[in-house]
């Protein structure tokens, strides 16, 4: 490990911060969906700007000093897979929370009615005992 990867470590490090901060903040405005397609925008243009200009992904990568672009495209991939596993955990995690909240405020409609009725008519009743 030299000193020339220096600005590549910066960078790394100043993404992830920003992913941890990005984790810390609650997300369920449209500020953080304005933000998360800006960013997957921003993904795209990157992506389509080296497919046209590869030699331009060793030149940056040459002044992060990373020795390849071939390297520096690896470091992207590795960011955007981590990024990507941190909004997925972070839904999964949204929607066990309103799971349990959806199941407890079922649990309590139904301890809250006599036995036997509950809200909405008789849904004890089989509807396919009628056909037979």
């Amino acid at each position: 490990m030299g000193g020339d990867q220096l600005a590549i470590k910066v960078v790394l490090i100043v993404v992830f911060a920003v992913f941890g901060i990005f984790l810390m903040v609650p997300g369920r405005g449209v500020r953080h969906t304005a933000l998360r397609r800006l960013a997957m925008a921003g993904l795209l243009v990157v992506t389509v700007l080296a497919v046209i200009f590869p030699g331009a992904v060793n030149s940056v990568a040459n002044i992060l000093g990373v020795g390849r672009g071939t390297d520096l495209l690896l470091y992207g991939l590795i960011v955007v897979f981590v990024g990507n596993t941190l909004i997925v955990q972070r839904r999964q995690r949204n929607t066990e929370r309103q799971i349990t909240a959806l199941a407890r405020q079922l649990a309590l409609m139904q301890a809250l009615t006599p036995a036997g009725n509950t809200p909405g008519g008789d849904n004890d009743r089989d509807e396919t005992a009628g056909d037979r």
